[in-house]
């Protein structure tokens, strides 16, 4: 969906949480707007219309708004230098919860956290040792796992690519659970790593997709934001496969892309604020999401023949590894 039309869908939304709410919960909906609980959030790097973690946990909004009766703003980072004006403004608007979507966000969420000790916060996608911040972290080695395990059930080669966007521990958490996988399902594949030292560079990607299918790799896997769209991309023009991560990137590469890792933060960022509307609890909270959460999942099989068989190897796998 283009920024533009996903951007009007959010407006008007906002302005509808504004009016009569029509939620399912009619002890929320018979409240004013101001006495609902308030959610305000800061979006990562491209804001809304990004097809990826902006889009997601403002989906996860939209349901908390339409189920739970709470309302919710938001800030981007537009021509800011960085993010704390946005996250003071949601501070200073009175919400009840500021969520920050991403750990590029996290130091200046606790900048912000630490001059305003009263106010709650969560940051999701990375964990916070300030007492007033929440964290909310997900166990990407388990999705990644079931990719490396797709990767090797469909390469030819014998030979798997992974890219990350920077060297730190939640990128190496993917390329871990990459390789496990890769090797549980076949103990002779090669698994050949790179990283390209940033997140926004698609050109990069595909120079270093194209260097990995030099070296032999016929099916490749990359956590490095857009520019891991590149690599995606450089795979289709080589004719192997990849795989998508965090949503489900086929339009991208639809001649190319497997599957993807599916991160579902829409999932963590609704059942956040569920379990705190109800359960409101007076200490810190730190949420670890994984496969069994259902917080994480492969999207279909499409693009190779036998995509069913495979999907379904991939579900039995699933089962045995994580229970879900």
């Amino acid at each position: 969906m283009k920024k533009s039309l996903f951007a009007l869908i959010i407006t008007a939304g906002l302005l509808a949480s504004c009016g009569n709410n029509t939620a399912q919960n009619e002890d929320s909906s018979e409240l004013r707007v101001e006495d609902r609980f308030k959610v305000g959030i800061m979006l990562p790097d491209v804001g809304l219309g990004d097809q990826s973690f902006g889009d997601l946990a403002v989906a996860g909004l939209v349901k908390a708004r339409d189920e739970l009766g709470i309302v919710f703003d938001y800030r981007e980072l537009g021509s800011e230098p960085n993010y704390e004006k946005g996250i003071k403004e949601l501070v200073e608007e009175g919400n009840d919860l500021v969520i920050a979507v991403g750990y590029s966000l996290q130091e200046d969420l606790e900048k912000v956290a630490k001059a305003n000790p009263e106010q709650q916060f969560v940051l999701v996608d990375s964990e916070s040792d300030v007492e007033n911040i929440h964290s909310i972290t997900f166990k990407e080695n388990e999705g990644s796992y079931l990719a490396g395990a797709l990767a090797a059930m469909t390469s030819k080669t014998g030979k798997v690519g992974f890219l990350g966007g920077m060297v730190d521990p939640i990128i190496e958490k993917f390329e871990k659970g990459f390789a496990e996988g890769a090797k549980a399902t076949n103990p002779n594949i090669e698994v050949i790593v790179t990283y390209a030292d940033t997140f926004s560079d698609d050109k990069v990607g595909k120079a270093m997709a194209a260097d990995m299918i030099t070296q032999g790799a016929d099916v490749l896997y990359a956590a490095a934001g857009y520019t891991g769209v590149g690599l995606l991309q450089q795979a289709q023009d080589s004719g192997v496969l990849a795989i998508g991560v965090d949503t489900d990137q086929y339009t991208y590469a639809e001649k190319a892309v497997v599957s993807s890792m599916l991160k579902n933060i829409d999932v963590a960022v609704y059942e956040f604020i569920e379990n705190y509307t109800k359960e409101k609890p007076t200490g810190k909270q730190h949420i670890a999401l994984g496969m069994k959460e259902k917080a994480m999942k492969l999207a279909p099989v499409r693009v190779i023949d036998h995509a069913t068989r495979i999907e379904d190897e991939l579900n039995k796998l699933s089962q045995q590894q994580f229970g879900q």
